[in-house]
């Protein structure tokens, strides 16, 4: 089955459906952390104007694989951060874009922005600023470093961060040299967290009247992720300098299996019955979990030893899941968008595009009601393809006025 075989039956969820049905969102995020949560809050049915740059938009359309090489700024990147928006071209330095942007914030209910701290001041669009135009607001900045403390004004890629976050130092597991990593957690992290909250900020909003200002830090993001190095530095422990313990990975002829023994109690005995090996079951060295983690490098032996006895990683795997003990192949990229467990959740639905017909993009990690969380629309094609569409019938701007506002260069008409 190709990725463009797995087609998702059910559209997006309906008005009745959508949880966040009515709720308007002035997007000013760009990149990934940002557009991101927004992403999250469209397709659980909210309604995000993204707002981009005149001429240059948001510079992942630019990023990547493109769906229209003719064009050069649609790449499948944008459009899986963004289907289902419109969007709004908007030249924030122009003194006459001041009151536009206002007149979206005063439609809005969440504002949601991902720059630099100190650029949405320079613009007049931070929180103070907006305030006063809508009082009971939901404002959220995304950020590397968060609003406040001596490196607010860092510059931060999830790069950057996962480097400063100690995680990269932790990754090399006291062997390799520090390395880039292909995954962008403190970008889907912070866009994560910045979608709980603003959830939370909502629910209150709608019980007590009151907005709220959000301030999500990228590098608090990901320190929270660690799940044992950090709470043990910070109560006298040391952090776990070497091969993660209870984590094997294994060569099986061309492939590999990756398989964990670490976590319930009863695991221990379920797996020296099945390499069998009960003469483990007393071996001081594995007695206790604290043992077996001091003693990993022997142990990872004895299970490679096992593992190399089958023929094929899948082998391997079917009788691991028949003794409840956990493994999986470890799978190429390629066969993930192929897999047929992942075409029966509905994980790679498809979005119309004019140019190349449809995009296939992801979608939401969650089901709703028993069933996937798609997009709600199409692909923004064209940096401000919905601005005379949201000037006019949203915010009741004249076609004259619009006309105006495009020859003065605030906006783009796309």
């Amino acid at each position: 089955m190709s990725p463009v075989d797995q087609v998702l039956p059910q559209p997006p969820l309906s008005e009745d459906d959508a949880p966040l049905s009515g709720i308007v969102v002035c997007d000013f995020t760009r990149v990934f952390s940002g557009p991101y949560c927004t992403k999250m809050l469209a397709d659980l049915g909210a309604t995000v104007i993204k707002l981009e740059r005149p001429g240059e938009g948001d510079e992942v359309r630019l990023a990547g694989h493109q769906l229209d090489p003719a064009r050069g700024d649609q790449s499948a990147y944008f459009a899986r951060m963004n289907a289902g928006k419109r969007s709004v071209a908007v030249d924030f330095s122009n003194p006459l874009a001041r009151e536009l942007v206002l007149d979206i914030v005063r439609r809005a209910d969440v504002v949601v922005e991902n720059f630099s701290p100190g650029v949405m001041a320079k613009y007049g669009f931070d929180e103070p600023s907006l305030r006063p135009v809508r009082p009971d607001l939901v404002y959220c900045s995304i950020s590397g470093f968060g609003q406040t403390g001596p490196l607010r004004s860092m510059q931060a890629y999830a790069h950057l961060v996962n480097a400063f976050s100690g995680m990269m130092e932790l990754d090399r597991g006291g062997i390799f040299p520090p390395k880039a990593a292909n995954l962008q957690a403190a970008d889907v992290l912070a866009g994560l967290n910045a979608f709980g909250a603003i959830c939370a900020a909502l629910l209150r909003r709608f019980r007590k009247g009151r907005g709220a200002f959000l301030d999500v830090s990228m590098l608090e993001s990901l320190l929270v992720a660690d799940d044992i190095n950090f709470s043990a530095l910070l109560n006298g422990g040391v952090a776990a300098r070497a091969p993660r313990a209870g984590m094997a990975i294994v060569p099986i002829g061309d492939r590999h299996v990756a398989m964990q023994i670490g976590g319930a109690p009863a695991m221990w005995p379920r797996l020296v019955e099945l390499i069998g090996r009960a003469d483990l079951r007393d071996d001081a060295r594995f007695t206790t979990s604290q043992a077996r983690r001091e003693n990993w490098g022997a142990l990872q032996d004895i299970l490679a030893e096992w593992l190399k006895g089958f023929a094929t990683p899948d082998e391997a795997v079917a009788k691991l899941a028949a003794a409840r003990m956990p493994g999986v192949p470890v799978l190429m990229p390629e066969e993930v968008i192929r897999h047929p467990h992942l075409a029966a959740r509905g994980v790679f639905p498809k979005v119309p595009h004019p140019v190349s017909g449809e995009a296939q993009v992801t979608a939401q990690p969650f089901q709703w009601d028993g069933r996937a969380v798609t997009p709600a629309g199409p692909v923004p094609y064209r940096i401000g393809q919905h601005t005379h569409e949201v000037l006019g019938q949203w915010l009741g701007y004249s076609t004259e006025r619009i006309t105006a506002l495009a020859d003065q260069k605030v906006v783009a008409l796309g």
